[in-house]
């Protein structure tokens, strides 16, 4: 099975894979200013989220042969690609795999190192939601903020909700089965994973997800590579200073 995507522009191929509980349409805004540099923008749904299909099984090595398949069903080579959090895993370990497909590699607000489970109020939140009583995006959000109480982090979980059928709302991800693997999201890069080309680490002023300590084993990983600073912004720093993220992205490519 191939994986979904939105294709936005044309020209040189540069895929985006979303985070964890994301979606490729989360970047929409973005791929349509990276098009206007003459890029194909792929906006991918990784198994399990969005549109793509929903599978049993979910680990890093997969979501890695996913996008090998799918980079095999699109003829791409040469490409340029982007991952965030969750996503930035998955392209870490692809290009490791993968190098003669990858031109440049950009990975934001995420390290190599292995993170400790924390979606725990947020997949409670989830698993809570009631679809025989909530029939509005409204009532959803209102269950929601019970577990969450930021408000744009409930809007971007939100963006799963979609109509199962006329009355009917359900969630786009297969959260069962995220809820038992989500451990498999905090896993870390394989200690002989290497990626020998030029890489771009972009993180957030206001994250914490990668720290001084981790940039020792960014380069080991990755010794071509540079780490930049988006000021004004946390995990999602993409949508919370998206001129400077566009800005750094379109510099290093």
């Amino acid at each position: 099975m191939i994986l979904h995507s939105n294709i936005i522009g044309e020209g040189k191929p540069f895929i985006i894979l979303h985070g964890f509980l994301g979606m490729g349409d989360n970047w929409k805004t973005l791929a349509k200013q990276f098009s206007e540099d003459n890029y194909a923008v792929h906006l991918v749904d990784q198994r399990n989220h969005g549109r793509s299909f929903h599978s049993e099984d979910f680990d890093y090595d997969l979501l890695a042969e996913d996008l090998k398949s799918y980079c095999n069903a699109h003829n791409l080579n040469d490409i340029i690609l982007l991952g965030h959090s969750m996503g930035g895993k998955t392209a870490m370990l692809f290009a490791s795999k993968y190098p003669e497909l990858v031109n440049k590699l950009i990975v934001a607000d995420i390290s190599p190192r292995y993170y400790p489970v924390h979606h725990d109020a947020i997949l409670e939140g989830l698993s809570s939601l009631n679809f025989s009583e909530i029939k509005t995006r409204g009532e959803a959000d209102k269950a929601l903020s019970h577990f969450i109480n930021d408000a744009g982090i409930r809007m971007f979980l939100l963006k799963n909700l979609y109509w199962v059928e006329k009355g009917q709302l359900g969630l786009r991800i297969n959260l069962e089965v995220l809820k038992e693997n989500v451990s498999e999201v905090g896993e870390a890069l394989p200690i002989h994973a290497i990626f020998k080309k030029d890489t771009l680490f972009l993180r957030g002023d206001r994250s914490e997800y990668i720290a001084e300590a981790d940039e020792a084993l960014i380069h080991r990983h990755f010794p071509i590579s540079k780490i930049i600073t988006i000021s004004n912004a946390g995990h999602w720093l993409h949508a919370e200073n998206p001129t400077a993220f566009h800005e750094a992205v379109i510099n290093f490519v």
